[in-house]
């Protein structure tokens, strides 16, 4: 059962939880390349699971300033939360006891990887089946190569928006938590909001579609909500750069100008490695 189904609705809620309790480490998430500690979170009377990404256990890249990834991870969930789509769980910046860094609600896993193959699968052939789209080829051993799908979901066609938005440079299937509630989270948000182009994902299925209605009418409203002053970008401000909230202002319009989903730029990698 995902965390935020044991929070009761009452006076308590998941970002006041994440913000004000104790926080208090139990374990780390070894297989991830930064420092993820698995934690629990008490306030009161109320607690969940959470994980803590400190600033200080974040590795340097050479195309992000160091110690900002973070702050992208918080930005990411402000504007999931502004587009009204709920994809990225509960996120805060708090201190903790190694100082500051990230704090978001924890997601079960899906059992065994059960959920996520009903989202994407390597499959024979040169065509997607029903109810899949295609995202293009890959060897999977010395003399095979199949065809790489993702369902033709809903919920990942939004997240495909979003990532496009948030200019996500490393979307894989291993950030993709569906929940028993049906619901779908997307976790791992540290490489956002470059000003460069840096999109790469496994989500390239609708490429060169166009927009559903509902993106539109959420790209409408957070074009509205970037507008200088408006609390939606007064909250960027203090997360990521100036150049990186303009930057995020363009591509916000280039979506709504087109009224089509991103096309990889032929400029950078399309798809992350290892995809998972």
């Amino acid at each position: 059962m995902p965390a935020s189904e044991r929070i009761p609705s009452r006076s308590v809620s998941p970002h006041e939880l994440l913000a004000r309790g104790e926080l208090t480490v139990r374990g780390r998430v070894r297989e991830a390349s930064n420092a993820v500690l698995y934690c629990t979170v008490e306030y009161e009377g109320v607690s969940a699971a959470c994980v803590y990404k400190p600033v200080a256990g974040e590795r340097p890249l050479w195309d992000f300033p160091d110690g900002t990834l973070a702050q992208r991870e918080v930005a990411a969930y402000e504007l999931s939360e502004a587009m009204g789509w709920g994809l990225i769980p509960p996120t805060v910046l708090r201190d903790g006891p190694y100082g500051e860094g990230m704090c978001q609600l924890w997601i079960e896993p899906p059992a065994e990887d059960a959920a996520q193959e009903r989202l994407l699968a390597l499959v024979d052939g040169r065509e997607p089946g029903p109810g899949w789209k295609a995202v293009g080829f890959a060897e999977v051993d010395d003399d095979r190569t199949a065809l790489l799908v993702h369902a033709d979901d809903e919920r990942l066609r939004r997240l495909a928006v979003l990532d496009a938005v948030i200019n996500n440079g490393d979307r894989k299937g291993g950030h993709l938590l569906p929940a028993p509630d049906g619901r779908l989270y997307a976790i791992d948000h540290g490489v956002t909001f470059n000003s460069d182009d840096k999109l790469r994902t496994l989500l390239w299925g609708w490429a060169g579609e166009p927009l559903t209605e509902e993106a539109m009418e959420a790209l409408r409203r957070l074009s509205a909500d970037l507008a200088e002053g408006r609390p939606l970008a007064d909250r960027l401000a203090e997360l990521i750069t100036a150049d990186e909230i303009e930057a995020l202002r363009g591509r916000v319009a280039g979506l709504l100008r087109t009224g089509r989903h991103r096309e990889p730029s032929g400029q950078w990698p399309a798809i992350p490695w290892p995809p998972v």
